[in-house]
């Protein structure tokens, strides 16, 4: 008599919960939008009174509200209140330093729309825009990278704390490539005065780099070179380089001969910083990782994730040693390497 138990039948399961993979987002941004968060910040709060609060409809809350129970970003108690959780209270409330709105609001302006194409994308090998090319990612970039700065806020001070930039003895000089909003640069003038910070990135790019700067009170230790990565002259004797979350975007050649130009512009010993998505060597996950390389096949020509093995290979290829990945609170690993 055969005693192993019968085969599990698969179900649709799986495909189910991915055919809504949509909603998340897009019901986190509409909760956003409406400043649902921002209401329950002030405390506990009734369909009925977050409707006064926000405007919107008894019955659009209501669907919203308790969607986002099932999603773990809010609470109901058995009084029909809503809370918020440790996540939403930090990350979705406008008024805190890590909101993630901007992120959002990204996610279906601009991702979205492009992601629609990607059976086109699959057949052709083309991606709809490539955003990495000054002509066509300038406009795209201007729009987003100031929702973004929250978002890597927190690796930038972790990568600060990392490099002891807080004890700093002498002058520390920054060159912060494909700046964005600045957020690196900013997260390690902010931990000490002696930093400044020579900050890289297409034109119009800059003054959204700018402009936070001012915000953060670190303005006047910041320069700027305008250029594409490629041309732009990044100067001599920096003690700290930060690529945040740019060789993705490049694809491989492109990315060792960016991680070359950065070795000749640091000073003997200054560090290099690379914030990326990674995946495992095996490109088996994690599953952001690989996600987000098929966002690079629908916004490079030729950018992709790769593994902390294959980016340590470049380094070591451009004359770095010591490559080591470090833990941080953002959205990925930090890479460390020497000159």
């Amino acid at each position: 008599m055969n005693s192993s138990s019968p085969a599990v039948s698969p179900t649709p399961e799986k495909i189910m919960r991915y055919a809504w993979g949509y909603a998340p987002p897009l019901i986190l941004e509409a909760a956003v939008r409406t400043r649902i968060f921002d209401v329950l910040d002030e405390g506990p709060k009734t369909v009925a009174e977050t409707s006064a609060a926000t405007g919107a409809s008894e019955r659009g809350l209501s669907a919203i509200m308790n969607a986002l129970v099932g999603l773990e970003f809010l609470t109901r108690d058995d009084a029909g209140r809503y809370s918020l959780t440790p996540e939403s209270a930090a990350f979705l409330v406008s008024s805190k330093p890590a909101y993630f709105g901007g992120f959002l609001e990204h996610i279906s302006r601009q991702l979205i729309p492009d992601w629609l194409e990607i059976t086109k994308v699959l057949q052709t090998g083309k991606p709809i825009t490539a955003v990495n090319q000054q002509s066509l990612g300038s406009e795209f970039f201007e729009q987003f990278v100031a929702g973004l700065f929250a978002m890597n806020y927190g690796s930038a001070m972790a990568a600060a704390d990392e490099l002891g930039v807080a004890s700093a003895q002498g002058p520390v000089k920054v060159l912060d490539l494909a700046a964005g909003s600045g957020v690196f640069g900013i997260g390690l003038a902010q931990r000490s005065p002696r930093v400044t910070v020579t900050a890289v990135d297409w034109p119009n790019v800059l003054e959204i780099t700018r402009k936070t700067a001012a915000n953060c009170g670190v303005a006047d230790r910041f320069s700027y070179v305008a250029g594409d990565l490629d041309s732009a002259d990044f100067g001599k004797h920096h003690n700290i380089a930060a690529l945040g979350h740019i060789l993705h975007s490049e694809g491989e050649a492109r990315s060792r001969a960016l991680l070359r130009k950065t070795y000749e512009a640091l000073a003997p010993a200054g560090t290099i910083v690379i914030a990326e998505f990674l995946v495992n060597a095996d490109r088996r996950g994690p599953l952001t990782g690989l996600l987000f390389d098929v966002n690079m096949l629908i916004h490079t020509d030729k950018g992709a994730t790769y593994s902390f093995e294959e980016i340590r290979g470049w380094l070591e290829e451009a004359g770095f040693r010591a490559a080591r990945l470090v833990d941080s609170p953002g959205p990925s690993p930090l890479i460390f390497a020497t000159r």
